[in-house]
């Protein structure tokens, strides 16, 4: 490992995280599962299917999240919302994951291959996580200005991954702060636009080069845009965490479904992902070993007409035709003119050897 990675896992099932591996790829379930256990567990096992490294719960109750209020501040009154009309705590209710279900999808994620973690939500829940010894705490956008949630977790002794949609860069720099006064050094920032969904034109993925040099961490994306083209693209960034948020069929709904990922689409992520970080490589002149045979197939010169020894070569005698066995493109005005040193039929590949050159 070099001093820019993070290992999260354990000693038996563990994945580093920085430029020397693949983007760390997890799938939100988010409340897609729509509290229905079969369901979340068939997630699970297609989001290892699809190739992902990690799953992601969210840990919270209604009653952790807001107040049971039916008007004013505590409906969603935005009226482009997927959420809209709806009172918080009815939505919170539904989205939320069953405390009871975490242990189970968390052993089955990890006995197909995956990590598992979740984003807690209060303090309460942070100990909650802590008890099943999970490799790693997500702080969500909304819940990064919540100090005292972030020096709890941090206080923990596990990476910690903050997403960061919305914040200023004050709003972060007192997040990673925080959590680095309380003792966490492996802080990954994640970008993040919180919108549901998000536009592309929205994303502003050159805020992550920006990012990790602000505060010297690692960056990678939390994409609540359509399809996988955005999250690739962040590959090119240097990316080393994707998030998305993962459903079996959008049709079939579920509260985040309109900007989650289906299995294919995951498995496409995965494969991608991995494509563009393998193509990212080095500054590169003259061609890679793989492409040295290729070379032979450049231009060179050739003879295209009989030739006797001693006659003057024309233009008419000499083409620049593929491949390169002859003498380079280059050099055609000195061949011409030159006279030929030995009797070369049509298909002759041209060397200094066969020709006089005019004085």
């Amino acid at each position: 490992m070099n001093n820019n990675t993070i290992r999260i896992g354990n000693e038996e099932l563990f994945y580093d995280i920085g430029e020397s591996s693949p983007p760390f790829i997890i799938a939100e379930l988010s409340g897609n599962h729509s509290q229905d256990y079969a369901l979340a567990e068939k997630m699970v096992r297609e989001a290892a299917q699809a190739g992902a490294h990690a799953i992601k719960l969210q840990t919270y109750t209604a009653d952790s999240m807001t107040l049971d209020v039916d008007s004013g501040d505590f409906v969603i009154n935005e009226a482009d919302s997927l959420w809209a009309g709806e009172q918080l705590f009815k939505l919170y209710q539904k989205a939320a994951t069953p405390y009871e279900w975490h242990s189970k999808l968390f052993s089955l994620a990890n006995s197909l291959g995956m990590l598992a973690f979740s984003s807690p939500f209060d303090e309460d829940a942070v100990d909650f996580l802590a008890g099943l010894n999970v490799p790693c705490y997500k702080i969500a956008s909304f819940e990064l200005t919540d100090l005292p949630l972030i020096k709890k977790v941090a206080q923990q002794n596990k990476p910690m991954i903050m997403s960061t949609g919305m914040a200023t860069i004050s709003e972060i720099e007192e997040a990673v702060n925080t959590a680095k006064n309380a003792g966490c050094s492996d802080i990954i920032l994640l970008k993040c636009t919180s919108t549901y969904p998000a536009e592309p034109s929205n994303t502003n993925l050159v805020t992550i080069n920006n990012m990790r040099e602000a505060f010297q961490c690692q960056v990678g994306l939390s994409d609540h845009t359509a399809g996988v083209g955005v999250s690739v693209a962040s590959v090119a960034f240097k990316a080393s965490v994707i998030e998305k948020h993962f459903v079996l069929s959008r049709d079939a709904g579920g509260v985040d479904a309109a900007f989650s990922l289906e299995p294919h689409e995951l498995a496409s992520l995965v494969t991608e992902t991995k494509r563009a970080w393998q193509a990212m490589g080095n500054v590169t002149y003259g061609g890679s070993a793989a492409e040295e045979k290729s070379k032979q197939y450049r231009r060179s010169i050739y003879i295209c007409k009989d030739i006797k020894a001693g006659e003057t070569i024309s233009a008419k005698h000499v083409k620049v035709v593929r491949p390169a066995f002859g003498l380079a493109p280059k050099h055609l005005e000195t061949v011409i003119g030159s006279s030929a040193k030995i009797d070369m039929p049509k298909g002759t590949a041209l060397d200094w050897s066969k020709l006089v050159l005019k004085d």
